[in-house]
């Protein structure tokens, strides 16, 4: 049985991890059956490692939450030559003598894997960075996972699971085969088998794993990630082959260049470039934001653009009741995903660019992650291509729109519209707010159609009685539900704020205030003095807050969740300080003089949202926030096309971050 062992890994490292196959599949599955035999005769003598933990077959009830010893954070984006000289100019006044280590970005799903006395003992996703989910039983089935390494020593080593594009094509042709639904992309696929509680169908999926670095280097005397990852490889993962050590940034610029070109020909997703301070005395000197590290920045592609028909304008309604419109495209493909809705953001957007129903468009993905129109083909117009005409009562109401204070977007003032409540619901239950799982916004619709919920509180006083006549809602699916809302009551502070909605109170500002006040009761007695004391929180932010909790409906609304049991404290193991993926690496340039809070203030707010602020314009910039006596950044703004805000429409910041 040890030698059955030993034999059949080695084949399954060969051919999986070196690409060579040196038996037939004939004699490997003899070999395989052979030792399943020998371990139903006698169980006792089983190996750790035996390949037939491979095969998968235990149903989990659900996943426990795993906290990670060391954070996985996210990375900071460069989306420019100039972004990567920036991060360059950061780096070298800490570490002037840095070079860097470059890796193609896998889009797949980041993994942690936890190594005792040279056993695999747990797998996690990384979840919010902070907290992820055991899933070592679907780790497990993973062929380019080892189940022994050769390191007495604990070891933690990261990497990306994904799936080939010839496996994803296979399984979409049979479950089309099937008449079931296929995956929209390879990272889909492989963050949904995943997700799969009986880990024998994750072993049918074929997934992969690429090792990218060892959480724990530094203490097994390894001194660069280059070396870090050849001691990964020596163990027997898999890594990606076409990473390369640059001594300098003008290197790094060539590398990316290279492969912005050649990536098509990978056998999986890539959607960037990874760039690695390579020497860890010099990552440790540069340390790490709440987010981010200072040492490692990701250089995104850039966004792939199509043309598509705008066959329809739909409207929405957000939590606050601004009034999105929203293009209904015929259907295609961007960027890994189809797509047949996107933002067009605004109606003086719609209006300025000339976009009318019937139009060809150009569209992409903002950020890789929101569909968006850029533009219309004006030169293909038809005839009976339609004008837009903005709505004037809300889709779903019925009431008639006012605008903004600034006077720019429409909103419904219903706040018992039941797009409005249910948009409140869904970002509560969302994974950066409460993280309920299982309670999807279709879901929610259903809860609120069926008259049992209305209210955030209502979510907790949910019945399994009330549940299961529903359509869609099987026995174990609602006690899935009501496990995970009931595991929500345990959530940090920080969670329950954010998931509140409180008007211009991100993730970032509600950890501030979670971890500064401590609890729900202490932050309600809060004078504005107290607040705007805090660093990060300008008059602004601190007015809104103190408008929330002088709202009687809202103090009898933390009264019922505090009568439910749900934690009002800071819990620092469980913070999170995930951003809003729209907003998170938009680039945002202040300058003149604002009338209503000062620069430091206004810097706060945006980046309580996920932006970066920078000093200077360039066509990378997003947004330019002008003031009274704006000079020369507004003129180069101007000219670059950079869209340009007026305090007034920043001051409506918060509420765009809410509608995304």
């Amino acid at each position: 049985m040890q030698e059955l062992t030993k034999l059949i890994n080695q084949y399954d490292y060969e051919y999986h991890v070196q690409d060579m196959s040196i038996v037939s599949d004939a004699v490997y599955d003899g070999l395989l059956r052979e030792l399943i035999q020998l371990e139903e005769e006698r169980p006792d003598l089983k190996q750790p490692n035996s390949p037939t933990e491979r095969v998968g077959g235990a149903v989990a009830e659900g996943f426990t939450k795993v906290t990670h010893n060391v954070p996985m954070l996210s990375l900071g984006n460069a989306f420019s030559v100039g972004d990567l000289k920036d991060f360059d100019t950061r780096v070298k006044k800490v570490a002037p003598h840095a070079t860097y280590f470059c890796e193609l970005k896998i889009d797949g799903l980041a993994i942690t894997l936890r190594y005792e006395n040279g056993e695999f003992v747990q797998g996690a996703t990384r979840g919010d960075g902070t907290i992820g989910e055991d899933i070592t039983s679907n780790l497990k089935t993973i062929k380019t996972i080892p189940l022994m390494v050769d390191q007495k020593p604990p070891l933690e080593v990261r990497g990306e699971v994904y799936m080939k594009k010839s496996v994803f094509a296979a399984l979409n042709e049979e479950r089309l085969l099937q008449e079931e639904d296929v995956f929209a992309n390879p990272r889909n696929a492989a963050a949904g088998s995943l997700r799969q509680l009986d880990s024998s169908i994750v072993a049918k999926r074929n997934l992969n794993m690429l090792a990218y670095s060892l959480s724990n280097a530094s203490h097994l005397g390894i001194r660069g990630q280059s070396e870090g990852l050849a001691r990964v490889s020596e163990l027997g993962f898999a890594v990606e082959k076409n990473h390369k050590l640059c001594k300098n940034i003008d290197e790094v610029i060539t590398y990316i260049e290279e492969w912005t070109e050649k990536r098509d020909v990978l056998e999986y997703e890539t959607d960037g470039i990874v760039i690695k301070v390579n020497e860890l005395d010099a990552q440790e000197e540069l340390g790490s934001t709440s987010k981010s590290p200072r040492w490692a920045i990701a250089y995104k592609f850039p966004a792939e653009e199509v043309t598509t028909r705008l066959e329809d304008i739909i409207f929405t309604v957000g939590r606050t009741g601004m009034i999105t419109p929203n293009a209904v495209l015929t259907p295609v493909q961007v960027a890994g995903s189809i797509v047949s809705r996107a933002t067009l953001h605004n109606a003086d957007f719609i209006i300025g660019k000339d976009i009318r129903i019937g139009d060809e468009v150009v569209i992409r993905k903002a950020g890789d992650i929101i569909p968006e129109v850029v533009s219309a083909l004006l030169a293909s117009r038809k005839s009976d291509a339609k004008t837009f005409k903005m709505i004037t009562n809300c889709p779903q109401c019925e009431s008639e729109l006012v605008y903004t204070e600034a006077e720019i977007d429409l909103y419904c003032p219903n706040a018992n519209c039941s797009a409005r409540v249910v948009a409140s619901l869904s970002h509560f239950v969302s994974r950066n707010a409460m993280n309920i799982e299982g309670l999807g916004e279709r879901v929610l619709q259903q809860l609120y159609d069926e008259g049992l919920i209305a209210s955030i509180a209502d979510i907790y006083k949910l019945q399994k009685e009330d549940l299961l006549p529903l359509e869609r809602m099987a026995d174990k699916k609602v006690s899935n539900l009501l496990s995970a809302i009931e595991a929500s009551k345990a959530n940090s502070l920080d969670k329950l704020l954010f998931g509140l909605g409180i008007r211009h109170v991100g993730a970032k500002v509600a950890k501030t205030l979670a971890q500064m006040f401590g609890d729900m009761d202490r932050l309600m007695a809060a004078n504005l003095e107290d607040l705007v004391a805090i660093g990060e929180i300008g008059e602004i932010i601190a007015t809104s807050i103190m408008t929330y909790f002088d709202d009687p409906l809202n103090l009898a609304l933390i009264n019922e969740l505090r009568d439910q049991f749900l934690n009002m404290t800071f819990l620092s193991p469980q913070s999170s300080s995930v951003q809003s993926d729209f907003w998170t690496g938009k680039t945002v340039v202040l300058t003149g003089t604002l009338q209503t809070l000062t620069r430091n203030e206004a810097k706060g707010i945006l980046e309580s949202f996920g932006a970066v602020v920078t000093g200077s314009v360039s066509k990378k910039t997003d947004y330019l926030v002008a003031g009274e006596a704006s000079g020369s950044k507004l003129d180069k703004a101007t000219k670059l096309g950079v869209k340009v805000l007026s305090e007034d429409e920043f001051l409506k910041l918060g509420e765009w971050n809410e509608e995304v």
